[in-house]
């Protein structure tokens, strides 16, 4: 047993993993105690599998170091001292993982589950932004604070999709097969979506103490998974309300382009069903809101109480330069109203116009939930306000009939102005 690594001073040892071992360690130029993950020294000496155990091992500390979230396990440092490879993380004091809370004899209230998944869902939905697909969401890689809190760790096979950066670890068969996705699992392309498939087995083990696809062996687990529906959630505990299955389904649909498309997505209908839960939206104050909305075209005519609960009851989206914000063939009932900047709307890769502030988008998907004909791309920094018919539901009756005759203006408008176009174009 070492004691000292690099400038860290060695206590003991708290954790073991695939990838190495954790000792609890004080830094004492901060003034600090840390985690230290030390890598398995006979995996970096293998010959035929060293080098790439030596890249996975710092892969967690390259992805997870360009992160900076409350919900996502803090890396500070890593380093070689002789032939010891570590990487240095922020100390979770309590040491336990959702794992515990994944058995049918501790489950926690439905409440704190919703709560820690909601957490979840927004950390991710930060990392995905970033371009970073963490490709082994499990319990065991969401560390528990003393306080109950979350912490996603160990980004180890994390795959950075970002242009202006190559890809940090190879595609494939990666990541653990409990929790892989149909499209993981068959080794084909994924997407961030991956993960929130993978968040949906965590629920819902967390909900029932029992994984959805069940399987008593590999080769069952990866059939079912890739061909069968969940089994209802309702067969292991009839207490729980619908939505909570729908939002659980809804994490867990074998294509993509049925699940939740960001994070943020799910943690909006989780804030939906549990009122307990914040609705999440960028920190832009409230006044702020108001008075970019106000002028807006869309809110003419509404009463400046009713513009207060259409904001209460959307999703305030900052979007990157080039970001999707909706991806044709996609199915989703969102609504967009553009706040600032512009937006690009193209079909089959070909231009078809432009979208400016005040302008409208998503209104065919919002209204009856059919495939996306159209991509819309974000053609610099953007700020949107986010609608789905559940957000609205959550208004009173007044402003919802404000809202649909002027949803409904605006729809007609568009069909008009889409039928001009086919009139001139001699379609």
């Amino acid at each position: 047993m070492f004691t000292k690594l690099g400038k860290y001073e060695i206590a003991r040892e708290i954790g073991r993993g695939s990838m190495g071992i954790v000792y609890e360690a004080y830094d004492p130029y901060i003034d600090r105690q840390v985690a230290v993950k030390v890598a398995m020294a006979d995996a970096l000496k293998d010959r035929d599998s060293g080098e790439r155990f030596r890249k996975m091992f710092f892969n967690e500390a390259h992805t997870a170091g360009m992160l900076r979230h409350s919900n996502i396990l803090d890396i500070f440092d890593a380093g070689v001292d002789e032939d010891k490879c570590y990487i240095v993380m922020e100390l979770i004091e309590n040491g336990d993982t959702l794992r515990s809370y994944c058995r049918s004899d501790n489950l926690l209230p439905v409440n704190q589950v919703a709560e820690l998944i909601f957490r979840c869902s927004k950390a991710l939905d930060y990392a995905h932004r970033q371009g970073v697909i963490h490709r082994d969401i499990k319990p065991s890689n969401i560390l528990l604070t003393h306080d109950m809190d979350v912490k996603i760790a160990d980004f180890s096979i994390a795959h950075i999709n970002r242009t202006d950066m190559s890809q940090t670890m190879p595609m494939g068969f990666v990541g653990s097969p409990r929790y892989m996705s149909p499209e993981q699992i068959q080794e084909d392309i994924i997407s961030h979506q991956t993960d929130l498939f993978s968040l949906g087995i965590v629920a819902y083990e967390m909900l029932t103490g029992q994984h959805p696809f069940g399987g008593e062996s590999f080769s069952n687990l990866i059939h079912r998974v890739i061909n069968e529906d969940p089994v209802p959630l309702s067969s292991h505990r009839a207490d729980l309300p619908p939505i909570v299955e729908r939002i659980v389904f809804k994490c867990l649909e074998k294509t993509p382009e049925r699940r939740y498309r960001m994070g943020l997505d799910l943690a909006s209908d989780l804030s939906t069903a549990f009122t307990h839960l914040e609705r999440p939206q960028e920190d832009i104050p409230a006044r702020e809101k108001f008075e970019l909305v106000k002028p807006l075209d869309f809110f003419r005519g509404f009463l400046d109480a009713e513009i207060w609960e259409i904001i209460r009851a959307s999703v305030w989206q900052e979007a990157a330069p080039g970001e999707i914000l909706i991806r044709e063939g996609d199915v989703d009932d969102s609504f967009f109203i553009i706040i600032n900047g512009t937006v690009n709307v193209t079909k089959q890769s070909h231009p078809l116009g432009q979208l400016r502030m005040g302008d409208c988008f998503g209104e065919m998907g919002y209204l009856s939930k059919i495939r996306r004909t159209a991509s819309v791309i974000a053609d610099g920094p953007v700020s949107l306000m986010k609608f789905n018919a559940t957000l609205i539901e959550q208004a009173t009756t007044e402003c919802q009939l404000r809202f649909s005759r002027v949803f409904l203006r605006v729809l007609i408008d568009r069909l008009s102005k889409t039928n001009d176009l086919v009139v001139r174009a001699g379609l």
